[in-house]
Protein backbone atom coordinates (compact mmCIF):
# COMPACT_ATOMS: atom_id res chain seq x y z
CA UNK A 1 0.00 0.00 0.00
CA UNK A 2 1.35 3.82 -0.88
CA UNK A 3 0.17 4.90 2.71
CA UNK A 4 -1.75 4.45 6.04
CA UNK A 5 -4.12 6.82 5.88
CA UNK A 6 -7.47 5.08 7.84
CA UNK A 7 -9.51 3.80 4.42
CA UNK A 8 -12.81 4.88 6.43
CA UNK A 9 -11.59 8.44 6.25
CA UNK A 10 -10.27 8.44 2.97
CA UNK A 11 -13.81 7.24 1.75
CA UNK A 12 -15.72 9.39 4.31
CA UNK A 13 -17.73 6.94 6.10
CA UNK A 14 -18.12 5.32 9.56
CA UNK A 15 -16.69 2.26 10.59
CA UNK A 16 -19.95 0.62 10.61
CA UNK A 17 -21.24 1.48 7.55
CA UNK A 18 -22.70 -1.08 5.09
CA UNK A 19 -22.14 -2.26 1.42
CA UNK A 20 -24.53 0.62 0.54
CA UNK A 21 -23.27 3.54 2.17
CA UNK A 22 -19.15 2.54 0.77
CA UNK A 23 -21.01 2.15 -2.95
CA UNK A 24 -22.42 5.74 -2.53
CA UNK A 25 -19.61 7.40 -0.82
CA UNK A 26 -16.77 5.61 -2.95
CA UNK A 27 -18.80 7.10 -6.39
CA UNK A 28 -19.30 10.57 -5.06
CA UNK A 29 -15.79 10.92 -4.05
CA UNK A 30 -14.68 8.61 -7.35
CA UNK A 31 -16.51 11.18 -9.30
CA UNK A 32 -14.93 14.67 -7.49
CA UNK A 33 -11.40 13.29 -7.75
CA UNK A 34 -11.71 11.46 -10.89
CA UNK A 35 -8.30 12.60 -13.10
CA UNK A 36 -10.47 13.36 -16.57
CA UNK A 37 -12.08 16.32 -14.05
CA UNK A 38 -8.80 17.18 -12.46
CA UNK A 39 -6.40 17.45 -15.38
CA UNK A 40 -2.91 18.06 -14.61
CA UNK A 41 -3.38 18.02 -10.70
CA UNK A 42 -1.36 15.21 -8.99
CA UNK A 43 -2.91 15.34 -5.77
CA UNK A 44 -6.08 14.92 -7.14
CA UNK A 45 -4.89 11.86 -9.04
CA UNK A 46 -3.02 10.55 -5.86
CA UNK A 47 -6.52 10.99 -3.89
CA UNK A 48 -7.94 8.98 -6.67
CA UNK A 49 -5.95 6.02 -6.32
CA UNK A 50 -6.11 5.92 -2.38
CA UNK A 51 -9.99 5.82 -2.59
CA UNK A 52 -9.64 2.93 -5.28
CA UNK A 53 -7.46 0.96 -3.26
CA UNK A 54 -9.72 1.57 0.35
CA UNK A 55 -12.88 0.77 -1.65
CA UNK A 56 -11.43 -2.35 -3.38
CA UNK A 57 -10.86 -3.36 0.25
CA UNK A 58 -13.36 -2.41 2.08
CA UNK A 59 -16.61 -3.41 -0.53
CA UNK A 60 -14.84 -7.72 0.22
CA UNK A 61 -15.83 -9.36 3.69
CA UNK A 62 -12.85 -11.02 3.96
CA UNK A 63 -10.09 -7.99 3.48
CA UNK A 64 -12.72 -5.65 5.50
CA UNK A 65 -12.39 -8.06 8.38
CA UNK A 66 -8.93 -9.13 8.36
CA UNK A 67 -8.48 -4.97 8.03
CA UNK A 68 -10.79 -3.93 10.86
CA UNK A 69 -8.81 -6.41 13.29
CA UNK A 70 -5.26 -5.59 11.52
CA UNK A 71 -5.35 -2.65 10.07
CA UNK A 72 -2.77 -1.71 6.92
CA UNK A 73 -0.38 -4.71 8.67
CA UNK A 74 -2.94 -7.35 6.92
CA UNK A 75 -1.64 -6.21 3.52
CA UNK A 76 2.11 -5.78 4.07
CA UNK A 77 3.69 -8.05 5.79
CA UNK A 78 4.81 -10.59 3.94
CA UNK A 79 3.80 -9.19 0.60
CA UNK A 80 6.48 -7.50 -0.69
CA UNK A 81 5.16 -4.45 -0.92
CA UNK A 82 5.44 -1.35 2.02
CA UNK A 83 8.90 -2.90 3.06
CA UNK A 84 10.32 -1.25 5.79
CA UNK A 85 7.03 -0.12 6.61
CA UNK A 86 5.35 -1.12 10.56
CA UNK A 87 2.88 -3.17 11.73
CA UNK A 88 2.77 -6.17 14.14
CA UNK A 89 4.33 -9.54 13.57
CA UNK A 90 1.58 -11.27 11.90
CA UNK A 91 3.94 -13.22 9.08
CA UNK A 92 1.63 -13.35 6.09
CA UNK A 93 -1.69 -12.65 4.80
CA UNK A 94 -2.41 -16.39 5.13
CA UNK A 95 -1.60 -16.61 8.94
CA UNK A 96 -4.07 -13.60 9.16
CA UNK A 97 -6.69 -15.08 7.25
CA UNK A 98 -6.43 -18.35 9.45
CA UNK A 99 -6.93 -16.82 12.90
CA UNK A 100 -9.81 -14.82 11.32
CA UNK A 101 -12.03 -17.15 9.31
CA UNK A 102 -9.72 -20.74 10.07
CA UNK A 103 -7.69 -23.11 8.35
CA UNK A 104 -10.00 -22.87 5.13
CA UNK A 105 -7.99 -19.76 4.28
CA UNK A 106 -4.26 -20.89 4.60
CA UNK A 107 -1.44 -21.41 7.29
CA UNK A 108 -2.93 -24.63 8.88
CA UNK A 109 0.52 -26.38 8.26
CA UNK A 110 0.58 -29.83 7.02
CA UNK A 111 -2.53 -31.48 5.69
CA UNK A 112 -4.21 -33.58 7.61
CA UNK A 113 -4.27 -37.37 7.41
CA UNK A 114 -6.36 -38.54 4.74
CA UNK A 115 -8.54 -41.28 5.62
CA UNK A 116 -9.62 -44.39 2.92
CA UNK A 117 -12.68 -44.20 0.55
CA UNK A 118 -15.95 -45.63 1.76
CA UNK A 119 -16.89 -49.02 -0.84
CA UNK A 120 -19.85 -50.76 -1.63
CA UNK A 121 -21.06 -54.14 -2.13
CA UNK A 122 -24.53 -55.37 -2.96
CA UNK A 123 -25.85 -58.08 -1.91
CA UNK A 124 -29.10 -60.55 -3.53
CA UNK A 125 -31.40 -62.17 -0.52
CA UNK A 126 -34.40 -63.82 -0.78
CA UNK A 127 -37.40 -62.76 1.38
CA UNK A 128 -37.53 -65.59 3.52
CA UNK A 129 -33.76 -64.45 4.59
CA UNK A 130 -34.66 -61.20 4.94
CA UNK A 131 -37.64 -62.40 7.35
CA UNK A 132 -35.18 -64.71 9.24
CA UNK A 133 -32.13 -62.81 8.73
CA UNK A 134 -28.92 -64.55 8.25
CA UNK A 135 -25.40 -64.62 8.96
CA UNK A 136 -23.32 -64.68 5.72
CA UNK A 137 -19.43 -64.25 4.75
CA UNK A 138 -18.41 -61.98 1.74
CA UNK A 139 -14.97 -61.74 0.27
CA UNK A 140 -13.95 -58.59 -1.49
CA UNK A 141 -10.29 -57.24 -3.35
CA UNK A 142 -9.64 -54.28 -1.24
CA UNK A 143 -6.90 -52.04 -0.56
CA UNK A 144 -5.22 -52.90 2.91
CA UNK A 145 -2.22 -51.63 5.39
CA UNK A 146 1.33 -52.88 4.00
CA UNK A 147 2.05 -55.85 6.29
CA UNK A 148 6.13 -55.58 5.54
CA UNK A 149 6.26 -51.35 6.28
CA UNK A 150 3.21 -51.32 8.83
CA UNK A 151 1.19 -48.63 6.76
CA UNK A 152 4.21 -46.07 6.20
CA UNK A 153 5.30 -46.43 3.15
CA UNK A 154 8.99 -46.63 4.25
CA UNK A 155 11.44 -49.91 4.30
CA UNK A 156 11.89 -51.25 7.64
CA UNK A 157 14.45 -49.78 9.51
CA UNK A 158 14.16 -46.38 7.62
CA UNK A 159 12.34 -43.48 8.21
CA UNK A 160 10.85 -40.25 7.19
CA UNK A 161 12.56 -36.34 7.02
CA UNK A 162 10.55 -33.40 7.01
CA UNK A 163 10.05 -31.96 3.56
CA UNK A 164 12.74 -29.45 2.07
CA UNK A 165 9.96 -27.78 -0.27
CA UNK A 166 7.86 -26.36 1.88
CA UNK A 167 9.49 -26.42 4.91
CA UNK A 168 7.09 -29.43 6.80
CA UNK A 169 4.67 -27.33 6.51
CA UNK A 170 2.58 -29.21 3.76
CA UNK A 171 2.07 -26.78 1.50
CA UNK A 172 3.56 -23.52 -0.68
CA UNK A 173 3.08 -20.24 -0.75
CA UNK A 174 3.82 -17.97 -4.21
CA UNK A 175 3.24 -14.78 -4.54
CA UNK A 176 0.49 -13.67 -7.67
CA UNK A 177 -0.10 -9.67 -7.54
CA UNK A 178 -1.78 -8.67 -4.38
CA UNK A 179 -2.63 -11.98 -2.84
CA UNK A 180 -0.45 -15.12 -2.14
CA UNK A 181 -1.99 -17.91 -3.26
CA UNK A 182 -0.91 -21.47 -1.28
CA UNK A 183 -1.35 -24.67 -2.63
CA UNK A 184 -0.47 -28.50 -1.86
CA UNK A 185 3.24 -29.36 -1.83
CA UNK A 186 4.21 -30.91 -5.02
CA UNK A 187 6.70 -33.25 -3.56
CA UNK A 188 5.61 -33.92 -0.08
CA UNK A 189 1.61 -33.96 -1.36
CA UNK A 190 0.49 -31.95 1.74
CA UNK A 191 2.05 -34.73 4.34
CA UNK A 192 5.06 -32.45 5.64
CA UNK A 193 7.41 -35.62 5.16
CA UNK A 194 9.19 -37.88 2.53
CA UNK A 195 10.08 -41.31 3.16
CA UNK A 196 13.86 -42.08 2.16
CA UNK A 197 13.30 -45.23 1.16
CA UNK A 198 9.80 -46.38 0.24
CA UNK A 199 9.01 -50.19 1.04
CA UNK A 200 9.11 -52.09 -1.88
CA UNK A 201 5.76 -54.29 -1.27
CA UNK A 202 3.82 -51.14 -1.65
CA UNK A 203 5.92 -48.74 -3.73
CA UNK A 204 5.73 -46.31 -1.07
CA UNK A 205 1.99 -46.08 -0.94
CA UNK A 206 1.45 -48.01 2.45
CA UNK A 207 -1.28 -50.11 1.32
CA UNK A 208 -1.83 -53.26 -0.95
CA UNK A 209 -4.58 -54.88 -2.53
CA UNK A 210 -5.71 -57.82 -1.51
CA UNK A 211 -8.75 -60.09 -0.53
CA UNK A 212 -10.43 -60.02 2.24
CA UNK A 213 -13.44 -61.88 3.86
CA UNK A 214 -15.47 -60.60 6.18
CA UNK A 215 -18.42 -61.79 8.22
CA UNK A 216 -21.68 -60.24 7.54
CA UNK A 217 -24.96 -60.40 9.95
CA UNK A 218 -28.21 -59.99 8.42
CA UNK A 219 -31.31 -58.69 10.49
CA UNK A 220 -34.66 -60.00 10.28
CA UNK A 221 -36.44 -57.32 8.61
CA UNK A 222 -34.13 -55.67 6.02
CA UNK A 223 -35.40 -54.52 2.88
CA UNK A 224 -34.31 -53.78 -0.48
CA UNK A 225 -32.31 -50.40 -0.25
CA UNK A 226 -31.08 -51.30 3.74
CA UNK A 227 -27.89 -50.55 4.13
CA UNK A 228 -25.02 -52.53 6.77
CA UNK A 229 -22.49 -50.43 7.84
CA UNK A 230 -19.02 -52.34 8.50
CA UNK A 231 -16.92 -49.73 10.21
CA UNK A 232 -13.38 -49.53 9.31
CA UNK A 233 -13.57 -52.39 6.57
CA UNK A 234 -13.37 -50.13 3.60
CA UNK A 235 -10.38 -48.97 1.60
CA UNK A 236 -6.95 -48.71 3.54
CA UNK A 237 -6.34 -45.11 4.33
CA UNK A 238 -2.59 -44.00 2.62
CA UNK A 239 0.49 -43.69 4.87
CA UNK A 240 -1.09 -45.40 8.01
CA UNK A 241 -4.31 -43.21 7.69
CA UNK A 242 -7.22 -44.32 8.99
CA UNK A 243 -9.23 -47.07 7.22
CA UNK A 244 -13.02 -45.83 5.43
CA UNK A 245 -16.11 -47.94 5.77
CA UNK A 246 -17.70 -50.72 3.78
CA UNK A 247 -21.41 -50.30 3.15
CA UNK A 248 -23.69 -53.74 2.14
CA UNK A 249 -26.65 -52.66 0.13
CA UNK A 250 -29.23 -54.74 0.26
CA UNK A 251 -31.57 -55.99 -2.49
CA UNK A 252 -34.44 -58.67 -1.73
CA UNK A 253 -35.24 -60.77 -4.46
CA UNK A 254 -39.31 -60.98 -5.73
CA UNK A 255 -41.02 -64.05 -3.87
CA UNK A 256 -43.02 -66.70 -5.58
CA UNK A 257 -46.03 -66.28 -3.34
CA UNK A 258 -46.01 -62.96 -1.55
CA UNK A 259 -45.18 -59.54 -2.24
CA UNK A 260 -43.90 -57.27 0.16
CA UNK A 261 -45.10 -53.77 0.91
CA UNK A 262 -42.56 -52.45 4.19
CA UNK A 263 -43.74 -54.93 6.85
CA UNK A 264 -47.01 -55.74 5.14
CA UNK A 265 -47.13 -59.05 2.91
CA UNK A 266 -49.75 -59.36 0.24
CA UNK A 267 -50.92 -62.65 -1.61
CA UNK A 268 -53.51 -63.49 -3.97
CA UNK A 269 -55.51 -66.80 -2.87
CA UNK A 270 -57.95 -68.12 -5.56
CA UNK A 271 -61.39 -70.05 -4.30
CA UNK A 272 -63.77 -71.99 -5.70
CA UNK A 273 -67.05 -70.20 -6.80
CA UNK A 274 -68.82 -72.67 -4.71
CA UNK A 275 -66.96 -71.96 -1.20
CA UNK A 276 -67.56 -68.22 -2.05
CA UNK A 277 -71.10 -68.44 -2.34
CA UNK A 278 -71.15 -70.87 1.07
CA UNK A 279 -68.47 -69.72 3.12
CA UNK A 280 -65.88 -72.42 4.17
CA UNK A 281 -62.21 -72.35 5.68
CA UNK A 282 -59.10 -72.87 4.15
CA UNK A 283 -55.53 -73.17 5.01
CA UNK A 284 -52.78 -71.19 3.42
CA UNK A 285 -48.82 -71.36 4.13
CA UNK A 286 -47.32 -67.73 6.06
CA UNK A 287 -43.56 -66.80 5.58
CA UNK A 288 -42.76 -68.41 8.67
CA UNK A 289 -43.74 -71.88 7.22
CA UNK A 290 -46.74 -72.50 9.54
CA UNK A 291 -50.18 -72.56 7.92
CA UNK A 292 -52.05 -70.24 8.57
CA UNK A 293 -56.39 -70.87 8.63
CA UNK A 294 -58.38 -68.12 6.93
CA UNK A 295 -62.52 -68.10 7.18
CA UNK A 296 -63.94 -67.34 3.82
CA UNK A 297 -67.53 -65.40 4.66
CA UNK A 298 -70.36 -66.42 2.97
CA UNK A 299 -71.14 -64.20 -0.30
CA UNK A 300 -67.41 -62.98 -0.67
CA UNK A 301 -66.62 -61.30 -4.21
CA UNK A 302 -63.59 -61.13 -6.32
CA UNK A 303 -60.64 -58.48 -5.09
CA UNK A 304 -62.16 -58.62 -1.27
CA UNK A 305 -58.85 -58.59 1.18
CA UNK A 306 -58.86 -60.36 4.47
CA UNK A 307 -56.08 -59.15 6.86
CA UNK A 308 -54.45 -61.26 9.41
CA UNK A 309 -52.64 -59.09 12.11
CA UNK A 310 -48.91 -60.17 12.94
CA UNK A 311 -47.95 -62.83 10.27
CA UNK A 312 -46.10 -60.44 8.00
CA UNK A 313 -42.66 -59.30 7.75
CA UNK A 314 -40.72 -58.62 11.44
CA UNK A 315 -39.83 -54.78 11.83
CA UNK A 316 -36.49 -54.03 11.71
CA UNK A 317 -35.04 -53.20 14.58
CA UNK A 318 -38.34 -53.39 16.41
CA UNK A 319 -40.76 -55.48 18.03
CA UNK A 320 -43.61 -57.10 16.60
CA UNK A 321 -44.76 -58.30 12.78
CA UNK A 322 -46.72 -56.32 10.01
CA UNK A 323 -49.98 -58.27 8.64
CA UNK A 324 -50.69 -60.64 5.78
CA UNK A 325 -52.83 -59.60 3.15
CA UNK A 326 -55.28 -62.08 1.47
CA UNK A 327 -56.70 -60.90 -2.21
CA UNK A 328 -59.33 -63.35 -2.79
CA UNK A 329 -59.72 -64.50 -6.27
CA UNK A 330 -62.92 -66.20 -7.18
CA UNK A 331 -62.27 -69.03 -10.21
CA UNK A 332 -64.69 -70.03 -12.16
CA UNK A 333 -64.53 -73.96 -13.14
CA UNK A 334 -63.82 -75.11 -16.76
CA UNK A 335 -63.59 -78.29 -16.27
CA UNK A 336 -67.42 -80.08 -15.39
CA UNK A 337 -68.74 -83.49 -14.85
CA UNK A 338 -72.02 -83.78 -16.47
CA UNK A 339 -73.45 -84.09 -12.81
CA UNK A 340 -71.82 -80.95 -11.74
CA UNK A 341 -73.50 -78.78 -15.22
CA UNK A 342 -76.85 -80.68 -14.17
CA UNK A 343 -76.82 -78.68 -10.62
CA UNK A 344 -75.90 -75.94 -12.34
CA UNK A 345 -78.32 -75.94 -14.60
CA UNK A 346 -81.41 -76.50 -11.57
CA UNK A 347 -79.42 -74.00 -9.71
CA UNK A 348 -79.52 -71.27 -12.78
CA UNK A 349 -83.62 -72.02 -13.37
CA UNK A 350 -84.72 -71.64 -10.18
CA UNK A 351 -82.25 -67.92 -9.92
CA UNK A 352 -84.29 -64.99 -9.09
CA UNK A 353 -81.67 -61.92 -9.97
CA UNK A 354 -81.67 -61.47 -6.21
CA UNK A 355 -78.76 -63.72 -5.60
CA UNK A 356 -76.22 -61.65 -7.45
CA UNK A 357 -77.00 -57.74 -6.22
CA UNK A 358 -74.14 -56.63 -7.65
CA UNK A 359 -74.98 -57.96 -11.31
CA UNK A 360 -79.09 -56.73 -10.76
CA UNK A 361 -77.98 -53.75 -9.80
CA UNK A 362 -75.91 -52.96 -12.92
CA UNK A 363 -78.05 -54.19 -15.27
CA UNK A 364 -81.14 -52.13 -13.78
CA UNK A 365 -78.90 -48.78 -14.52
CA UNK A 366 -78.29 -50.34 -17.62
CA UNK A 367 -81.73 -50.40 -18.27
CA UNK A 368 -82.24 -46.50 -16.72
CA UNK A 369 -79.98 -45.55 -18.87
CA UNK A 370 -81.26 -46.63 -22.13
CA UNK A 371 -84.94 -45.93 -21.17
CA UNK A 372 -83.60 -42.30 -20.80
CA UNK A 373 -82.08 -42.48 -24.21
CA UNK A 374 -85.10 -43.44 -26.00
CA UNK A 375 -87.48 -41.34 -24.20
Amino acid sequence: MSTEIDYYELLEVERTADDKVLKSAYRKLAMRYHPDKNPGCGDSEARFKQINEAYDCLKDPQKRAAYDRYGHAAFQQGMGGGGGQGGGDFGDIGDIFESIFGSAFGGGGRQQQRRGADLRYDMEVSLDEAFRGKSTEITIEVSQSCEPCGGSGAQPGTGKRGCSMCGGHGKVRAQQGFFVVERTCPTCHGRGEVIEKPCRSCGGEGRVDKPQTLQVDIPPGVDSGTRIRLSGKGEAGPFGSPPGDLYIFLHVKRHRVFERDGTTLVTKVPITFTTAALGGSIEIPGIDGEAIELEIPAGIQSGKQLRKRGEGMPVLQGRGRGDLVIEIAVETPTKLSARQKEILRELQATETGDECPQSKGFFDRIKDAWTDLTE
